[in-house]
């Protein structure tokens, strides 16, 4: 049993599962979130649920910020009541949401005036390995930040990557991480757009696929939504959008073409553009869909 608590902002897919697999695993946890539904599950399944940061601060030693972007971010650590205000000094926070790597550096520098440690730890595995506590956490930061962290990344991960002493290089790490995502997602779609439209049974396709060298995770992963006409978002069209700019606006900075990552990117502003931003990622195959006329499978009725 682990005696130092773990705090959790944001209950959404990735973070919820993270908080229930420290609870899981014996350690004493809070969990922030807006929704009611979210806060309610959380103490459910064991949790202690919190709608304030001051509330949250007071009673965490590590506190793992799992929102979706930077502005949220930095809202959570120096906002009215955040957290840069009301955790003790000594204390330690994990930003994980996807964001400029010049960014966590900053917040490192802001956070130490205040006697606080910063570990740069973006997350990667999706809701499932969230859900199984087996995410890899991408990190970087001070030896004093580990040190303040202790065990608790090992509460809801399965790999912890210490990839250098300052902020910066985890969100780096990650970058590259969602450059990869993104360009696999799309060109799974593509791919099984153009299967359908050649002819292929889409089952039949997908099978065949992830037994064969053209497989990637995220083609094992995301056409099964696909096949069974489910854009429920588990990760949406958005984050992608979001993502890849990112991607490219570091790789602007460094006078670095990715013609792969810029045509991803316009797929999936294409697919927002018409309407499906909020739906899951594998709905890219919906711009192709629209293209050639494709009909896609329907969802099944709940029995």
């Amino acid at each position: 049993m682990n005696d130092r608590t773990l705090g959790v902002v944001g209950l959404g897919s990735m973070g919820f599962g993270a908080a229930v697999s420290a609870v899981k695993r014996g350690v004493a946890t809070w969990g922030l979130d807006t929704r009611a539904e979210a806060r309610e599950r959380f103490a459910a399944a064991g949790g202690r649920a919190t709608d304030t940061l001051a509330e949250l601060g007071a009673n965490c030693d590590v506190v793992v910020v799992l929102v979706v972007n930077a502005a949220q971010t930095e809202a959570v650590l120096f906002g009215e009541n955040g957290l840069a205000a009301t955790l003790k000094r000594g204390s330690a926070v994990v930003t994980s949401a996807t964001v400029d790597p010049a960014l966590p550096p900053q917040w490192e520098a802001r956070l130490a005036e205040r006697g606080l440690w910063l570990i740069d730890g973006p997350v990667s595995g999706g809701a499932k390995k969230a859900a199984d506590g087996q995410m890899t956490v991408m990190a970087s930061g001070r030896p004093e930040a580990f040190a303040a962290a202790g065990t608790l990344l090992d509460a809801f991960a399965g790999k912890v990557y210490r990839l250098g002493d300052h902020a910066g290089i985890g969100s780096t790490v990650k970058m590259v991480n969602q450059h990869l995502a993104g360009v696999h997602i799309a060109a799974a779609c593509e791919a099984m757009a153009l299967g359908m439209r050649a002819g292929a049974d889409p089952r039949q396709l997908y099978e065949v696929i992830c037994n064969s060298a053209g497989m990637s995770w995220m083609f094992q992963n995301r056409v099964p939504h696909i096949l069974d006409g489910d854009y429920t978002p588990l990760s949406a069209v958005n984050i992608f959008v979001k993502d890849l700019g990112i991607v490219l606006d570091a790789a602007r900075a460094l006078a670095f073409p990715l013609p792969l990552a810029a045509a991803a990117h316009q797929l999936y502003l294409a697919t927002a553009a018409a309407g499906h931003g909020a739906e899951d990622d594998s709905a890219v195959i919906k711009f192709y869909a629209a293209l050639a006329g494709l009909e896609l499978p329907a969802q099944k009725e709940a029995a």
